[in-house]
């Protein structure tokens, strides 16, 4: 009798235990995080963020395919387009001029990863704070403030070999695109062009279009941002679901 009343003491202080130690773990959740554990999910959610969106702007049609970022010409093109519409074939040419664009920026995408990740590896701990107290976008920002004009490096010369392809005659899209802006430009330059409020063309084009594959570049940072946000989901590790999870109760 005495060794069953033992046992029975024995297991109540074990389950009592083991009670005290699972509630120490549940509460840990709630703990205050610490500078390292946001500056670790901070980076873990921005290259996985970057990295996903490389991926697939990097594969075929990846900026082509999706028309919410898809590269066309600028407005000031339509002339340019109207009148090679009129030649046999033309239309064949235009849609090639433009896939050429769109499969440059696509071959531009598959180096953009280590980018990012030199940009993230330097995020600061005010950094990390900021990203994580801020607008949903605050990430994508950090990392168009940090990368852009090294990825407009990467991107600008394959844009400019895609452009300087002759299309008809001789002719590249530049070329066409220089002629074009050249003759309006110097019309709105002139007195009668001023008068008027006419105003001049940007005619770099390679500036243009790059600029152009870059937002969509963010763009899809962006989504990718907004799901580690909003969606439990996305939130594939740990220390995701610890740093994203402490915004979820967080009143706007």
């Amino acid at each position: 009798m005495k060794a069953k009343f033992i046992s029975l003491a024995v297991a109540v202080l074990l389950f009592a235990g083991c009670a005290e130690i699972l509630s120490i773990l549940q509460s840990s959740t709630n703990l205050p995080l610490t500078e390292e554990e946001v500056v670790s999910g901070l980076k873990e959610a921005l290259m996985t963020g970057a990295r996903n969106s490389a991926q697939r702007l990097a594969a075929e049609n990846g900026y082509f395919g999706d028309e919410t970022i898809k590269i066309l010409l600028p407005d000031e093109a339509k002339i340019i387009v109207d009148n090679i519409s009129r030649i046999p074939g033309g239309d064949q040419l235009v849609r090639d001029v433009i896939l050429r664009i769109n499969r440059a920026a696509e071959d531009a995408a598959k180096e953009v990863a280590p980018i990012f990740v030199n940009s993230i590896r330097q995020m600061t701990i005010r950094d990390a704070f900021g990203i994580l107290n801020g607008e949903d976008n605050a990430a994508t920002n950090y990392l168009r403030s940090t990368t852009y004009n090294e990825l407009y490096d990467l991107y600008k010369p394959k844009i400019q070999s895609s452009t300087e392809k002759e299309i008809i005659g001789g002719i590249s899209t530049k070329d066409s695109w220089v002629a074009l802006t050249g003759k309006w430009n110097s019309v709105a330059n002139s007195l009668a062009g001023r008068l008027a409020g006419l105003k001049p063309v940007n005619t770099d084009l390679d500036d243009f279009l790059t600029g152009k594959a870059l937002n969509g570049m963010f763009i899809k940072v962006e989504i990718e941002e907004l799901k580690i946000r909003k969606e439990v989901s996305a939130r594939v590790t740990p220390i995701l679901q610890r740093v994203f999870g402490s915004l979820d109760n967080k009143t706007d």
